[in-house]
């Protein structure tokens, strides 16, 4: 979509979005940075890039279709081919009653719908949609990972000696090799299916690739063997790490733009029995951050971290396993702390989101840049909040306490079960307690759902025996009347469609629990998840005067947790509880990920 820079204030201002004072600086900005106003408007988040497509529609009368809520037939997609599909980006999503339906994120370039149409007929009809929409359909003229994977791979199997691996050669790996491009299609693919995580793993006769979606690992392809050695040093290529290592684990990244956004692959080998393992973690940089609500904060635990990050010193501390979320929930706390007024300083390892406007650290043991001695280091920098990855020993515990007691704002991890057993955590660590006491602000503990997709959901009552369950894990009468305050404070899921809203959205009662579960369409295909997506589940330990009582005298983690409830803190299964009432995920997934 390329919209003139005027026409882009004219409608913005036309709708309320923009006010007529602040689109001469906005143009000015736009020039300033080298780039389209309607660039800077989607950076600026002043709308979405749906919002501007709506907007654009209507001001050019062009039909707006979004095509992420279709299902396009890969036989009439084909009827254009890929390659002119994606030099005009045009997607042909339908044909009715001998009336093909284009979609097109510029419908003002006459030469392309010119071309089309002598294509497809003069009689074909053209929407707007968003460019991202249209880079999504695109991915739909490839087929199934396996069907294309198998293409190049069995040219890389033909190549390679019957008996065992040859020894990799440098025309295997190189650019244009089936190696690579057998590589570009399993990052590819996994981007396409949401995975965070890619897992090649070499066994006696196959290597099994498989992607993590929504925390579960799922099998994708088992590639032929004999391509192994070839396929790890083409990753390692990629990641800038030694090809002829293969004893020692090694870490690299690399990075790749797809469909506008860009990727960063965070790489991991490690040596095991059948060969060289590799691990990929695919991270979106050109995601936004979260807000809390949006995360999945509400009522006490929201009100809690907002005035924890509101004050000028002390330590916020988030806990849990790895893989639960713990860097998003920083990140995005950091992003809401991000102006030009305070110095932002982080030592992580890794550095895995860039924050633009912070100074980012990567740990570096080789170097001697540990946690602490990066800490130290950054005491001397004048910084207003700091960042440590995770207190992993006293000496970082102590430094941190004294960076919090010297006017800093601290931000850390811990590895806990719950936010109650992160204060004994630290008394382990040498800490003495009246200084947990008057620093620590509040502890977070959290893990991550699956979200149930709200167009393959039902709901259920359960009987009477599930209910008596029920109540023994949770305090379902509490978690009833806590539901119209999370309510007001989540940030509901991406719109359904009105033809698939029910017409009254069921609620619990104190008479009558209601549930839901994933109801999958029939005729789906193999594998298809109910869930989309994750959500978090909290609980958040606010250090009250009571509380800070109880560290003086050395008290448990259950009493300490046991006063946090009293004084209102909803704990993580309470929590996963009300969003499972809530529809936002199922008590399945909850008891799967708090279940002690």
């Amino acid at each position: 979509m390329h919209i003139p820079d005027s026409l882009a204030t004219e409608i913005l201002v036309k709708a309320g979005k923009l006010q007529e004072s602040d689109v001469d600086a906005l143009i000015e900005e736009a020039h300033g940075s080298s780039t389209s106003v309607q660039e800077l408007i989607l950076k600026k988040q002043i709308v979405s890039e749906k919002d501007l497509t709506k907007l654009y529609a209507k001001e050019i009368d062009v039909p707006f279709i979004e095509l992420s809520q279709l299902k396009i037939d890969r036989a009439i997609l084909q009827q254009i081919p890929e390659h002119i599909a994606r030099k005009y980006n045009a997607v042909l999503y339908s044909i009715e009653k001998d009336i093909p339906k284009l979609a097109m994120d510029d419908p003002d370039d006459l030469q392309a719908i010119d071309f089309l149409q002598k294509r497809l007929g003069q009689s074909t009809e053209i929407s707007i949609a968003t460019t991202s929409d249209i880079m999504s359909a695109l991915d739909e003229y490839k087929g199934e990972i396996s069907t294309e994977i198998s293409k190049v791979a069995k040219a890389d199997v033909e190549e390679v000696n019957e008996e065992e691996e040859e020894e990799v050669k440098e025309e295997d790996i190189a650019e244009d090799s089936p190696i690579a491009q057998t590589v570009n299609l399993l990052v590819e693919y996994a981007i396409k299916q949401k995975a965070s995580d890619i897992h090649i793993e070499p066994r006696e006769n196959i290597v099994q690739v498989r992607y993590r979606i929504d925390g579960i690992l799922r099998e994708a392809n088992r590639l032929p063997r004999k391509i192994a050695g070839a396929l790890v040093s083409r990753i390692k290529i990629l990641s800038n790490l030694k090809i002829d290592e293969h004893r020692a684990p090694q870490d690299g990244r690399f990075k790749i733009s797809l469909n506008g956004h860009l990727y960063a692959i965070r790489v991991s080998t490690l040596p095991i029995m059948d060969g060289e393992k590799v691990v990929m973690r695919l991270l979106n940089e050109s995601t936004k951050p979260l807000t809390l609500e949006q995360l999945g904060y509400w009522g006490y635990s929201l009100q809690s971290v907002r005035n924890a990050i509101a004050q000028p010193h002390g330590i916020i501390l988030v806990t849990g396993p790895t893989g639960s979320g713990k860097s998003t929930t920083l990140y995005s706390v950091l992003n809401i702390l991000n102006t030009p007024g305070v110095n932002i300083s982080t030592v992580e390892d890794p550095v895995e989101y860039r924050i633009a406007g912070t100074n980012q650290t990567q740990v570096n043991p080789k170097a001697g840049m540990t946690f602490a001695n990066g800490l130290r280091a950054l005491l001397r920098q004048d910084p207003n909040i700091i960042m440590v990855g995770e207190i992993r020993d006293s000496e970082t515990a102590n430094l941190a306490i004294q960076a919090a007691l010297t006017g800093h704002l601290v931000f850390s991890t811990l590895h806990t079960n719950n936010a109650a057993t992160a204060l004994p955590r630290l008394l382990e660590m040498g800490v003495e307690p009246f200084l947990i006491a008057s620093t620590v602000r509040v502890v977070v503990a959290q893990r991550l759902v699956r979200r149930l997709d709200p167009t393959m959901r039902d709901t259920y009552t359960p009987d009477a025996k599930h209910v008596t369950e029920l109540k023994e894990m949770f305090d379902v009468k509490k978690a009833i009347s806590q539901l119209e305050q999370a309510n007001k404070d989540l940030v509901p899921q991406e719109e359904v469609k009105d033809d698939k809203k029910p017409d009254v959205m069921p609620k619990s009662t104190d008479s009558k629990l209601v549930l839901w579960k994933e109801k999958i369409p029939e005729n789906s295909p193999p594998g298809t998840s109910a869930y989309n997506g994750r959500l978090g589940i909290y609980e958040v330990l606010n250090v009250s005067e009571k509380i800070e009582q109880a560290i003086v005298n050395d008290g448990t983690s259950s009493q300490i947790q046991d006063i946090a409830i009293a004084e209102g803190m909803v704990t993580m299964q309470q929590d996963g509880f009300i969003k499972a009432m809530q529809g936002l995920t199922t008590i399945e997934e909850v008891m799967r990920v708090t279940r002690e």
